[in-house]
């Protein structure tokens, strides 16, 4: 019963708040043999409510270092969501994928919302359809990634597999405190182009860097100082017949700390 009443919570908040999401870790730079713990976060301009642990909505829960990847484990209903040990040296992935989740907001709202994050293809598609007054009913899906820095090597461009993936070019760590971030984005291993990609700063959201990945999926993004970093994209297609929805969506993001 009480898991039954977390998952009705969470979902609730899901449907209520803003759409961006991401991995909050107890440090971004852990040493050897620690214990991070995973927080997840849903919320507007990097302040988040948190999603605790619920079981049937996780995909994929996972740590990967140069090694093989393992699972980061956690209770139903706990927040933060997970804890990841940290085996060896070197750079880790932490990722979350989800299922989805299902989700209906108003016509004008959900107009909004395709404004905000960079699908005018999909209102062009809802107007052609004479549906701009509809409302939007979609299923969305979350493939999210922390990127730590233990001492060691420093391999980190192996994707996850996510179905949609954001993959720097390069180790944003190596940028020490501020520089230019070549990104790759890929929907269902492959490049994708013309997708809206934002970075935000937690101590300046309001001053976002925004870039379209050209045709080979590349977007470079300008990082102006250090500190905590969310890069997001999203990528929305027309929903199978079957789906009981018309539209599905999948938010990638990555987090990372550049030492100040």
């Amino acid at each position: 019963m009480r898991f039954a009443v977390a998952l009705f919570v969470a979902l609730v908040a899901i449907r209520a708040s803003a759409h961006d999401f991401w991995i909050e870790p107890s440090t971004f730079h852990p040493a050897v043999g620690d214990r991070v713990t995973v927080a997840l976060r849903v919320g507007q301009k990097l302040a988040g409510d948190p999603l605790p642990n619920i079981p049937p909505l996780i995909d994929r829960f996972v740590i990967r270092g140069s090694n093989a990847e393992r699972p980061v484990v956690g209770r139903a209903g706990a927040d933060p969501a997970g804890i990841a040990f940290i085996a060896e040296g070197g750079l880790h992935w932490i990722g979350y994928q989800s299922n989805p989740y299902p989700v209906a907001l108003e016509g004008p709202k959900f107009e909004d919302y395709l404004r905000d994050e960079g699908l005018e293809r999909i209102i062009d598609a809802r107007k052609k359809n004479g549906q701009s007054a509809a409302p939007g009913r979609e299923r969305f899906y979350r493939c999210a990634k922390a990127l730590l820095e233990t001492p060691g090597a420093a391999a980190f461009d192996a994707p996850l597999g996510f179905t949609l993936e954001l993959v720097p070019r390069k180790n944003p760590y190596a940028m020490k405190t501020a520089g230019k971030l070549p990104l790759a984005l890929t929907f269902r291993g492959k490049p994708i182009a013309n997708v809206l990609v934002v970075a935000m700063n937690k101590e300046d959201p309001a001053n976002a860097v925004r870039a379209r990945t050209d045709a080979k999926g590349r977007v470079t993004l300008p990082l102006a100082h250090a500190g905590f970093w969310l890069i997001k994209a999203v990528h929305m297609e027309a929903a199978p017949a079957d789906a009981g929805v018309d539209w599905e969506s999948w938010w990638a993001s990555i987090t990372f700390e550049l030492p100040k």
